[in-house]
């Protein structure tokens, strides 16, 4: 009876062996997907970094501008700040509420604006012309002064050849003499330290002498 049940047993064995195999995993292959156009035997695709770069900055080039001649008058090493006519020249001065220093011996000086302050007094002066109200000007000396102009002020500290004044309370001071005077308008005022020769006075309230 023994040996009659070990085949059977023998055989049952074996079957629940081929059922384990049966449900054991059993390995799937692996698939590679390449992109379109390259085969399997293609090698890899490479990617390049850009090494880094050092870029040297050199500095810019100055640029130096060399100053351009300058148009303003010509004025004394000892006196930077004036204007000057040099020697026989002519200058000019415009503008309002201003002050203006003028130096050298001057052909002709030409005063012209509102409210101008003129210092003269380092200059000698041929032929003298204001043109404005409220115009002080200060002179060493002037051989023909012309005004024409309201509430003005001439002071020579030397004598004034002519002296010809259209317009109204302009006073005229000389520490010389003043050879000739013609005044037309108001008010004016005319003094010379050493006297005055020839006069002609056109309007009211005029004082020469």
């Amino acid at each position: 009876m023994r040996r009659a049940r070990t085949p059977a047993l023998l055989t049952g064995v074996l079957a629940l062996a081929a059922a384990l195999a049966a449900c054991a995993p059993v390995p799937q292959p692996v698939e590679t997907r390449l992109p379109p156009g390259m085969s399997a035997s293609a090698p890899a695709p490479t990617v390049s970094v850009p090494s880094p770069s050092v870029v040297t900055l050199s500095p810019a080039p100055s640029t130096s501008v060399a100053p351009g001649p300058t148009t303003a008058p010509s004025a004394p090493s000892d006196d930077p700040g004036a204007l000057s006519c040099g020697d026989g020249g002519s200058q000019s001065v415009s503008g309002a509420e201003q002050t203006v220093r003028i130096v050298g011996t001057c052909s002709e000086l030409d005063v012209s604006g509102s409210a101008l302050t003129v210092d003269a007094s380092g200059a000698t002066v041929q032929t003298l012309r204001i043109s404005g109200d409220r115009a002080r000007v200060t002179v060493a000396s002037v051989d023909s002064l012309v005004v024409q102009g309201n509430d003005g002020s001439v002071t020579s500290a030397g004598a004034i050849g002519s002296a010809d004044l259209s317009g109204d309370r302009t006073t005229v001071q000389s520490g010389g003499t003043i050879s000739s005077v013609t005044v037309r308008g108001q008010d004016n005022v005319v003094r010379a330290d050493g006297g005055v020769g020839s006069t002609t006075v056109e309007g009211r309230g005029n004082q020469v002498g």
